[in-house]
């Protein structure tokens, strides 16, 4: 069985939680998009882990992890996380986690330009979290990046000289900035990626194999179908594809088919960053629902923008991600609520829509919001559909027939075990 978890949504949806929980089904679990730029929040028997690179299966000591030619990497992030991991009592080798040999590594400068470009634009900045993602993807297909398999090439210092003349030229005559050292770029290559060597892998022979075995394989989408570079809110998106018909290409194996995508959604909106957020709420509604929900970025901590369930962009998000079914997260942070708003519609220049669009109509579209009965209860210890209040049953089958896909999971607490399987 080869199964995609990806977000419907704008990120943040709880995609890490349903890896990690779905995962005791699967042997390998693949991320196959992105680098350090979001964070997936998992909590089991062991404690709290945010993870930003490592797939959320190496929790799990039972399953190989892969991180694909689709990402881009930060050595020295991946060496601290790492660390952070293995000091909450889990084990990572070179046995359980496989870095595809062509994935692209993220360099000291990529950070340092990200930065010099956000605080070019000001006030129209894209919210980037400063991780040095776009250029890196920029230079991937500028072809001016080191990949994995590089760190044994013999004629690496010659690539990175290379690779730091031209990048000076940016840096220096676009931004007027300090250039870049080659030899501190080596440096740093030779202490992170010495570290990394050990777990660099042709990952697609590894996958080709275990899907011949028959071994259960779970690829994990970072962010959501709205920050795809392609389909999402452009340009207020990530720099990769989001999107599950990419997770066999971006895993490393493009010649696998998938048999069924989960897509995650919140019982509720939220979003972190610049773009068009036709759903969000100002004000002390806000900030309630942002406290219940602990709404705060795990790459970041920067508060994320909350609002009702988007009804429109949670139907194009499932629909572009082709998902077959729905997990469903955080139904317990509405329990506070004695009525649910519900996004239904846009209303763009007194036209009413359920189409999401793009572009500057995105900019324009009001919410057209309708309110449904709230369950007003605790629903945290609910482990059946018998369980749940007829309200909350009621909004859960509102919104399989908002986005006319069934809800097949329901996590009502960030716990393993705290959740509903349809």
């Amino acid at each position: 069985m080869l199964t995609a978890i990806v977000g419907v949504n704008w990120g943040d949806e709880g995609k890490g939680r349903m890896v990690d929980m779905l995962s005791e089904s699967f042997d390998v679990v693949c991320r196959y998009q992105g680098g350090n730029n979001a964070g997936h929040t998992v909590v089991n028997e062991k404690g709290k882990f945010i993870l930003n690179l490592l797939p959320s299966g190496v929790l799990r000591e039972t399953t190989v992890n892969v991180m694909g030619p689709g990402m881009v990497i930060d050595l020295r992030h991946l060496r601290d996380e790492v660390g952070r991991v293995a000091a909450g009592g889990v084990k990572i080798t070179p046995d359980n986690l496989l870095i595809s040999d062509k994935a692209v590594i993220c360099l000291p400068f990529h950070p340092v330009q990200d930065v010099l470009e956000e605080e070019r634009l000001g006030d129209r900045r894209y919210g980037s979290t400063r991780r040095g993602i776009a250029p890196v993807y920029s230079d991937k297909y500028m072809k001016k990046a080191l990949r994995m398999g590089d760190l044994f090439s013999g004629n690496l210092a010659t690539r990175v000289y290379d690779i730091c003349e031209w990048k000076n030229l940016t840096l220096t005559g676009g931004y007027g900035a300090q250039p870049v050292d080659p030899g501190d770029v080596a440096a740093w290559l030779t202490e992170f990626g010495d570290w990394a060597k050990p777990f660099v892998a042709d990952v697609s022979d590894y996958l080709y194999y275990a899907a011949r075995d028959k071994k259960n394989i779970l690829f994990e989408a970072q962010l959501g179908a709205l920050r795809d570079i392609d389909y999402g809110i452009y340009p207020y998106t990530s720099s990769s594809t989001t999107l599950a018909a990419y997770a066999p290409i971006g895993a490393g194996a493009p010649g696998l088919k998938l048999d069924s995508v989960i897509g995650v959604v919140k019982a509720y909106s939220s979003a972190v960053g610049e773009g068009p957020f036709t759903a969000e709420m100002f004000g002390p509604e806000a900030d309630r629902l942002r406290e219940a929900g602990a709404e705060y970025g795990a790459a970041t901590s920067r508060p994320r923008r909350v609002g009702p369930f988007d009804a429109v962009a949670s139907r194009y998000g499932a629909q572009v991600q082709g998902a077959d079914a729905l997990a469903l997260t955080k139904l317990d942070v509405l329990g506070y609520m004695d009525r649910i708003p519900i996004v239904t519609a846009y209303d763009i220049d007194g036209e009413r829509t359920r189409d999401f669009p793009s572009g500057d109509a995105l900019e324009r579209a009001v919410p057209v919001v309708e309110y449904v009965e709230g369950f007003a209860e605790d629903v945290s210890k609910c482990r059946s559909v018998r369980d749940l209040p007829v309200a909350a049953r009621n909004y859960v089958s509102r919104i399989e027939s908002e986005c006319g896909v069934p809800v097949k999971y329901i996590s009502v607490g960030a716990d393993r075990g705290a959740c509903v399987v349809l």
